[in-house]
């Protein structure tokens, strides 16, 4: 499912039209990925959670020249689905 279908299904479901729709899935999650870059975590119960891990520096390789690199620490997004959703999948 795309972006433009999971608007349909939103406009269809809650009987909103699609651009309103659009503009409040934009909105969700322009909101999460501000609050999780801050370093907040984003606790939706049921659903799962939104956070921000740390990734270590590490060395790394260069396929085409076999050269080892350092590739620097970062910081990433990470998701962890809740008890509902993992038992829905199932």
């Amino acid at each position: 499912m795309n972006k433009a279908q999971l608007v349909e299904k939103i406009a269809a479901e809650t009987k909103m039209t699609k651009a309103h729709s659009e503009l409040v899935l934009d909105q969700a999650l322009e909101t999460i990925k501000k609050t999780v870059a801050r370093g907040d975590d984003v606790k939706l119960v049921g659903f799962g959670t939104f956070s921000r891990g740390k990734r270590k520096a590490r060395a790394g390789r260069n396929p085409q020249t076999g050269a080892t690199i350092t590739i620097p620490a970062s910081r990433v997004p990470r998701f962890r689905a809740g008890k509902e959703f993992k038992e829905q999948v199932n």
